[in-house]
This record gives structure tokens, sequence and C-alpha cells, in this order.
């Protein structure tokens, strides 16, 4: 495995970082007032390279692709700019580098700016490919473990919203709508009382493919630019009532969080692992030609409103996922359905197979049989107004950790809407 690259920018060479040299992850922040930048995280500053860009200091391309608040133009470009742009900036940022004089003057520190969504989410799908996820929500929902006829064969994914994709920090309004207990002959309008939330990773399409044309696992890989965390909430008591048989919709609809910084696939290529053995053989176009998963740490923490700090309520790994990326991407295309720059692919719920690993507070209080207790001594079997939810994550290397930052939202109460 790779050893730490050292860096010019001193706190990039701490073992405690998210961002050393090795990762470089891609975002976009702004200061004060001032339009907003792409930027590249570094210890804890930030090298604005909009501004490297507009002064001829570091180019990623012949024409101007960083001169806009987002990342997808750079991304349509394809790998062998992604390549060439990365390792410019890892020569450029590089202990005893010639340009350090240059690049200095475009450094910001972390805690002066604001982080905005790094992309443009052009279309969202959400998938559920976590296996043991599964199991339990089909043990809680149907009184069985047993995986729908299908799982074992395909990724199962449906179309979110990616008008309501938003980046860390953003807080959630409580969502409203229909709800039908089960001893109730008909339904009630009204804010949910089950709000949850789901730890996901989401993959993020750099290049697109035409409609009408399939593609295959090694274009899929070749297709992926990055990965940020994911939270996609969840309110189980709308979903339940509306999901069949169409799956879910406002129940999923009024809020996804992604973390602010796009680590690339390249960062992570030494943590590559491969997906759980199959329980039943993949059809060829789904089979993998190099392991598709990365050894991610992940965890939860929750924290009251009042509460002087967090409770960590989960902690599991990326690695418990069913199918990659790739193969939801693969998948996703077969048909001929075309995927563009900026779409967005969640994994699904990821939990390992013991409570502590669970991804969901559905999971973690079993439908609300089984409350939990947080380090403030209150209990939870879902999300309460003010409480915070955080995904945080990283993959160890040799004396560094490849981080992605943490994903944040703070629930706030639903709108006092009359009928």
């Amino acid at each position: 495995m790779t050893k730490l690259l050292k860096s010019w920018i001193s706190s990039a060479n701490s073992p405690d970082t998210d961002f050393p040299l090795n990762n470089l992850p891609y975002g976009v922040f702004s200061v004060g007032n001032n339009d907003a930048h792409c930027g590249v995280a570094i210890g804890d500053m930030i090298l604005d390279v909009t501004a490297a860009e507009e002064t001829g200091v570091l180019t990623p391309a012949d024409v101007p692709v960083l001169d806009v608040p987002f990342w997808n133009d750079f991304m349509d470009l394809g790998r062998d700019t992604w390549a060439t742009f990365r390792s410019k900036l890892v020569n450029a940022l590089r202990d005893g580098s010639s340009e350090q004089p240059k690049l200095e003057p475009f450094l910001v520190a972390q805690a002066d700016v604001t982080m905005e969504m790094p992309f443009a989410v052009s279309e969202y799908t959400d998938f559920y490919a976590g296996m043991q996820h599964a199991k339990n929500m089909g043990d809680i929902l149907r009184g069985s473990p047993d995986l729908p006829a299908n799982w074992l064969h395909i990724p199962i994914g449906y179309n979110g919203r990616a008008s309501t994709v938003v980046v860390s920090g953003t807080d959630i309004r409580r969502p409203l709508g229909q709800t039908k207990a089960p001893d109730s002959d008909a339904p009630v309008f009204g804010p949910s009382q089950r709000l949850d939330i789901e730890l996901e990773m989401g993959a993020i399409v750099g290049t697109g493919s035409k409609m009408g044309q399939p593609i295959t696992m090694d274009q899929a890989e070749g297709m992926i630019f990055g990965y940020v965390l994911l939270n996609d909430w969840s309110a189980r008591d709308i979903q339940g009532w509306e999901y069949q048989p169409l799956g879910p919709f406002q129940g999923k609809a009024f809020g996804t969080s992604i973390s602010p910084w796009i680590v690339t696939a390249a960062a992570l290529e030494d943590f590559r692992t491969s997906t759980p053995p199959r329980e039943k053989e993949l059809l060829p176009y789904l089979i993998e030609t190099k392991p598709g998963l990365f050894d991610i740490s992940l965890e939860i923490t929750l924290q009251p409103e009042e509460a002087a700090t967090a409770t960590t309520i989960t902690k599991t790994n990326y690695n418990r996922t069913y199918y990659s990326a790739a193969q939801q991407l693969c998948h996703h295309a077969i048909s001929g359905c075309e995927m563009n720059s900026g779409d967005l692919l969640g994994s699904g719920t990821i939990s390992g197979p013991t409570r502590d690993e669970f991804g969901s507070l559905m999971e973690l209080s079993w439908a609300g049989q089984k409350p939990f207790t947080l380090d403030t001594g209150e209990t939870r079997s879902f999300i309460e107004d003010g409480d915070t939810l955080t995904l945080k994550g990283h993959a160890q290397g040799n004396g560094y950790r490849i981080g992605f930052g943490s994903c944040s939202g703070t629930i706030l109460p639903a709108i006092d809407y009359e009928t």
C-alpha cells in the first residue's frame, strides 16, 4: 500500500487529517458574499483551483472548466484528464515542489469558508444493495428475513429526486404526508412521526453514456468519478402507506444529504476489495472484472438539540454492500438508459450483521420496539426535532487516512400547514 505522500502544507502530513496529499478531494466553497469557487482540500486548507485556472497557474484543460461553481464540466472530460490533473496537483503540492510560491496565494483556510454543493446533480437513483438491511427490513415489515426473489440477481433501485439533494450542513424540514395506522380504516395527514436516516455511499458518474447504448462493467468502472457520503432521509410511516405497488415516493423525496468533498476513485484505488461471495450466480454482464468495493469505515452520530456532545450509534463498513457502484451503474444503463455526467447513485443502506452495525434507526430500534439509549441518557426510536445526524467515513492507509469530511443535517419542525 502507498505510504503517506509528504506535502509542503504541514497540516496535510498529520495522520489524523482527512485530507492528506494522497486524497485531494474536490469541492466547491464560498467566502463571505463572494462567488463560489472550485477547490481541492489539502490538510486544513483549500487550494482555490478556479482562481489558479483563471490566472493560468494551474490549468486542467485547454479551455476553462473550473470557472463555474461545480465540477461537472471537468468530470465530463473523462479519465485521462482526471488522471493528468491529479498528477499535476500531487506534484505541485508535494514537499519540495518548485510550484509552492506560485500556489501559496491560492490557499484558503477551511475554517473560513462555506461549503457548497460540489456538483450539479443531473439525476438521482437510490439502490437497495445492503443485504443485511434488506433482510432486517423484511423481518421488521413482513416477519421474514427472506429476500425478494429478484434481489440476489439484480441491483434493485428506484429513481429519486435530484432537486432535493443538498450539501452537508443544510437543515432538513420534517416532511408532511399521509400515514395510516395498521388498525385504522383511513389515512390521516400530518408530520411524519417515524423520521429516519439511511447510511449510504454515493457514487458520482463522471462521463455519461448514450440512450440506447448499454455499457460493460469495465466501462462502468471508468465512468465513476468519485464518491461521497450519502444520507437518504426517510419518513418510514409515509413510505409504509405509499410504497405498494410502485415503491418509495414522498417518503424519500423531501431530502438527501451528501458530504461536500468528492473523494475520487483514484484516491481510493489502494483500498479496493471484492463484493461478498455470491449466493446466486450473477448473469455475465454483472460479473466484476476487478474488485468493486472499498474498505471504508463508516459511522453515524446523533446529537440532540441541547446536548453538548454527539453519541456514536453505528459503526460499519462500505464493504458490507452486496453490489458495487459499477454493478449498479452497469445495470442502470444495460437497457439503454442514458447516463449523464453528474448522475448520483446511492448504494442503499449499509448494515452489518450485528445491531451496532445497523445503518438506520428503523433497524437500531427495530421499528420502535427496542429504543436505544444515547450518552445523554435520552432514548430514541426515530429522529426528534432538533436532532443532528452526522455520517463520517474514511479509508485507513499506512500512516494516513482518506477521509470524506462529514455529512450532517439537523431536523427542523414540520411546516404548520392547514388543510
